[in-house]
This record gives C-alpha cells, sequence and structure tokens, in this order.
C-alpha cells in the first residue's frame, strides 16, 4: 500500500495534479521564495525517437489482427479511427511514398508468417471501402459495422493522405447526401441513424464536407439556397456558437460543460464555415492556455491531470486562433518528450504510462504545431544516426484545422479561416 501511495503521490507530481506542502511560517517562506531562481532557457529538450515511433506505428497491424489480441479485439469498432491516427502520426514524419512502403497504404504488403499460416494484407484504402455502407452512403469503424460521421470522416481523411479521392469507389454524391441527412432543424448534426447530437459530429459533417470539394454556401441573398448546397452552413455555425460557455469554452450541447476536446471541434467547424467571428477569442483562449499545468503538459477540464492528446485539441486552436504563444512552448514540449516508450516507440498519455497510437499521432501532431520536430530544437534518434538531419528534413507539417499534413490541405485547395497573430 504504502508502494501504491508513493507512486500515486510520484505520479500526481510528474502530470502537474494539486499537491500539498507542508505548513511553513511567513518568513521561511519568503526565504523560499527569495531563493528561487529563473530557469534558464533550454535549447535542446532531449531526444525525439523517430526510428522507434515509425517502427511501433508499423508494426500496430500485425500485433492488433493477432487472433489472441485483447487490444484488437476491444479496439474493432473503431479501427478506422485507428488506422486514420495511425497513417496521419507517420505522415509527419515520413514522405509519402515511404508512408506507402511502411504501411500498405494503396499497395498491399508482402505476405508475412504468422505461426505457419502466410498472410497477405490487402491495401489500406481497400480495406476502407470494404467499410462502405453502399445502402446508406457511410463509412463504419470495421467491416460490418453501421455506418456513422466519425468514422466517415477518418475514412475521407485516409482516402486523402492516399490521394486516393478520385477512386472511382467513392460515391461522393451518396456520401454528402447521408451527411446532410443528419443535419437538424436547429443546424446540430447527428453522428448516425439512432440520432445522438454533439458538436464533434458539427466538425466532422463540415470537414468531410469540404474535402470532398461538397461544401456549398446559400446564395447571395442569405435565404435562398445555392443550387448544389448540401447543408445550412449558417445554421450549423449558430448551432455551435450556441454551445459557448460563460468561461468562452463549449461543450458537446448547449448548457453542457467546457471540454477542450469539444473546444477543438467547434473552433475547427467554425473555421471551415468561416465564422470564427461567433467566438471570443480572447476569453476562450485564456480559458485554453489555463489549462496548462505546472509539468508542462494541458488538461482538459480544471483539476484534471495533463494528458498528451490536448497538446493537440488545444493546440490546434490556439494556432487557429493566433495565440500559441500564451502557453509555455518549451514546456510543453518537454512534457510530450517524457511521455515516450524509449524502448518500443510510441507516446503515452503521460510519462511513464503505455503507448498507445491515439496519444502517438496527438503527440507528434502536437510537436509539429510547436516547431519542435527539428534538430534545432530535439535531438532526432534514427536507427542510422548519420541520416538524422536528413529524415528530420522531410518532415511534414500538420494543418491545425483538418489534422492533415499541410501538403495535403493545399493540394486539394481545402479552405479554412484561421487568425494570424
Amino acid at each position: 500500500l504504502i508502494k501504491v501511495v508513493e507512486s500515486e503521490r510520484r505520479s500526481q507530481h510528474t502530470t502537474g495534479a494539486t499537491k500539498s506542502h507542508p505548513t511553513r511560517s511567513l518568513s521561511n517562506w519568503n526565504k523560499t521564495r527569495i531563493q528561487i531562481k529563473p530557469t534558464s532557457k533550454i535549447n535542446k529538450m532531449g531526444k525525439f525517437y523517430d526510428s522507434l515511433h515509425a517502427a511501433y506505428i508499423a508494426s500496430l497491424a500485425t500485433k492488433l489482427d493477432a487472433r489472441d489480441s485483447y487490444e484488437g479485439a476491444v479496439t474493432e469498432h473503431l479501427r478506422m479511427s485507428g488506422v486514420y491516427w495511425s497513417i496521419a502520426a507517420i505522415s509527419i514524419i515520413r514522405t509519402e511514398d515511404q508512408v506507402d512502403d511502411l504501411m500498405g497504404l494503396t499497395k498491399a504488403i508482402s505476405p508475412e508468417t504468422e505461426g505457419e499460416v502466410s498472410v497477405s494484407r490487402p491495401a489500406i484504402i481497400d480495406w476502407v471501402f470494404s467499410c462502405y455502407d453502399e445502402n446508406v452512403g457511410g463509412f463504419g469503424g470495421n467491416i460490418g459495422h453501421d455506418a456513422h460521421l466519425l468514422y466517415t470522416l477518418s475514412a475521407i481523411q485516409i482516402l486523402a493522405m492516399a490521394n486516393k479521392l478520385d477512386d472511382p469507389r467513392l460515391d461522393k454524391a451518396k456520401i454528402g447526401q447521408y451527411i446532410a441527412s443528419l443535419q437538424q432543424s436547429d443546424g446540430s448534426f447527428a453522428g448516425d441513424m439512432w440520432g445522438e447530437i454533439d458538436t464533434r459530429f458539427s466538425y466532422c459533417a463540415l470537414s468531410a464536407l469540404s474535402i470532398l470539394g461538397l461544401l456549398k454556401r446559400r446564395c447571395n441573398d442569405g435565404t435562398s439556397k445555392a443550387e448544389d448546397e448540401l447543408i445550412d452552413i449558417d445554421g450549423a455555425a449558430a448551432y455551435v456558437a450556441s454551445c459557448r460557455n460563460f468561461d468562452g469554452g463549449f461543450g458537446c450541447v448547449p448548457g453542457a460543460e467546457s471540454h477542450a476536446g469539444q473546444i477543438f471541434c467547434c473552433v475547427g467547424a467554425l473555421s471551415i464555415a468561416g465564422a470564427l467571428d461567433l467566438l471570443d477569442s480572447d476569453l476562450l483562449c485564456w480559458w485554453l492556455c489555463e489549462r496548462q499545468c505546472d509539468s508542462g503538459g494541458l488538461n482538459g477540464r480544471p483539476e484534471k491531470q495533463a494528458d498528451v492528446c490536448y497538446s493537440w485539441w488545444i493546440l490546434s486552436a490556439l494556432k487557429i486562433l493566433g495565440r500559441v504563444s500564451w502557453i509555455s512552448r518549451d514546456k510543453l514540449a518537454d512534457f510530450i518528450v517524457k511521455c515516450q516508450d524509449d524502448d518500443d516507440g510510441g507516446i503515452a498519455d503521460r510519462p511513464g504510462d503505455m503507448a498507445d497510437v491515439f496519444h502517438t499521432f496527438f503527440g507528434i501532431a502536437g510537436l509539429s504545431l510547436l516547431g519542435f520536430l527539428s534538430p534545432n530544437k530535439l535531438e532526432i534518434s534514427c536507427s542510422d544516426s548519420t541520416n538524422a538531419s536528413a529524415i528530420s528534413n522531410q518532415y511534414r507539417t500538420i494543418d491545425p484545422v483538418y489534422a492533415l499534413p499541410s501538403d495535403i490541405v493545399e493540394r486539394f485547395s481545402l479552405k479554412s479561416q484561421v487568425i494570424t497573430s
């Protein structure tokens, strides 16, 4: 029990949770304060385990597909999003051709031997299309699963990274109609046919339609529908704005608690809709920057522990609104670096925990948004150290709105509204 308590105390100290101090007299407290010295600026904050992360991501499919994989079983329903996180993560640190070779994005992976069985893996895009429900017009989280907006966006993002938005199997019109059918009279979106409403789905709808080139706004008079308009963009933006709270943040529905994950979705949705004027940017960004803990990491709500995933949810919103400078970039980057697994690769939610692909993607994306994926900021650790500089020079940046490599966003001329500081 003592060991558990001591471990918990260390965890709280590491992750920035509130900790108690012994009672001190005022004179002793003042002496302690006088002894504090300003921290010198850190030029290099540690290693970024490039090769380990690439190997970790590339090995996930084999591990999750194993018949005795517990992780594979419990994540079966969200495999589409898992594939998106994997491809997006490795796409930041590898070129398109390298991603295809490592992951089998557009071509089948060479046969592997699993026990006595030779297994050939189909191309990822072929698997993506096998998750498409042609009767409904959306993608499910796995083969045979119901269509849902979350997985429809993930599928479209994967196809965009594979440069396969022109694949004849992609019925854009049918998908557009499916997404439009989920918009409600108040401008909100249901996630699927069962009717759950959430601001996450507003972002998914706007992002997916934009990537497909199907996001058309009403005519100049503001009331008449454009001939090819699928959804009410202004209504969608108004619904998102109705979810704004007194603290400037956003929840999943009107009146729900502000949460950093929902805030990204709402800010991203308004950015794509060209409606950032509906925000109180200063108040919102003040709430966001208050999420930085003493560990340097960010939490999603007040009184919560820091978590690597908020390096994306919060940073992306701050980036869109031009206020990344409101937090300590060095301390956040140091927190992310400490969450790496320096044995097997991958990034965990916080130091000492087990890595997973979700936090690996958002950790790498966070370092990208911070501008820290550079030998000038971190030591790039590769299997061949002589290639570290060359490898880091090919790193791609991440777009804060679409959560895709910036070159992909530019290729498809995806539009969004961003405030530059």
